[in-house]
This record gives C-alpha cells, sequence and structure tokens, in this order.
C-alpha cells in the first residue's frame, strides 16, 4: 500500500500568466529591449544603403556622412516633441484585427439603425401628439 501512494503523480498546476495591465501594475514589466532614438533610425535608414554600397572608409561615404549628420541634427531641431511622443503612442497602440473591425463595423451600423428607428417612432409620435393637441 505504500508503494500505491508513492507511485501516483501529482496534479500538475499551471500557473497564469499575468497580462499586460497586471504586468503595469505591479510594476515588474519584462525587460525592455534598448531604445533606438528615431534619429538614428532615420539615419540608418537613408545612409545605409549608400554605405553598404560605396563603403565606409570611402570618400563618398565619409561625404555622405559629413551631408547627412548635420541634416539629422536640423531635423531634431525642427521636428516638435508634440510629433515624436505621438508617434511614440502610436506605436504602442494594439490595433485590432480584420475579423474583430468587421464584427465592431457591423456593431456600430445595427445600433446606428436600431437608435434611428427609435427616434423615427419618437419623432412619429410626438408629431402625432402636437397635431391633435396643439393644433385641433
Amino acid at each position: 500500500m505504500a508503494n500505491e501512494n508513492t507511485s501516483r503523480k501529482k496534479p500538475r498546476v499551471r500557473k497564469s500568466v499575468p497580462t499586460v495591465r497586471e504586468l503595469t501594475q505591479s510594476g515588474s514589466e519584462s525587460p525592455k529591449p534598448k531604445k533606438r532614438s528615431w534619429l538614428r533610425v532615420f539615419f540608418r535608414t537613408i545612409a545605409w544603403p549608400f554605405v553598404k554600397v560605396f563603403g565606409a572608409n570611402t570618400r563618398l561615404g565619409r561625404l555622405l556622412r559629413r551631408i547627412l549628420r548635420p541634416l539629422s541634427w536640423l531635423l531634431r531641431k525642427l521636428v516638435p516633441r508634440y510629433f515624436v511622443n505621438s508617434w511614440r503612442e502610436l506605436k504602442l497602440v494594439t490595433w485590432p484585427g480584420r475579423r474583430e473591425t468587421w464584427r465592431l463595423t457591423a456593431a456600430v451600423f445595427v445600433f446606428a439603425i436600431v437608435f434611428g428607428s427609435m427616434i423615427y417612432a419618437v419623432d412619429l409620435a410626438l408629431d402625432k401628439l402636437f397635431r391633435e393637441t396643439v393644433l385641433k
């Protein structure tokens, strides 16, 4: 009998995965990837093909670097902080999928039709009441 009790497997307990909201509220988020400056990304997207083709140590590569650095500095000064922060916020948005978009669009149309018909019915009733009581 002692062997029967020890040979039984314990039920497996699954730990629930914390949601994003729970992680944010607890403050213990997963390690974030290294932030890349929008300016660095911009510079790399423009200069990278040229540097890759012509080489970083060629005259043309150095010339491009000299031209693009002041341009990137100028863009950094000209682009208001508001747009930069707005772009960061847009990256955090979780956009709905195609199926959910169609479902929500259908819900809006149904709501609009039902609400419009209710307003039409109330308007018709009040019009009839007004004509019978006031205009009679």
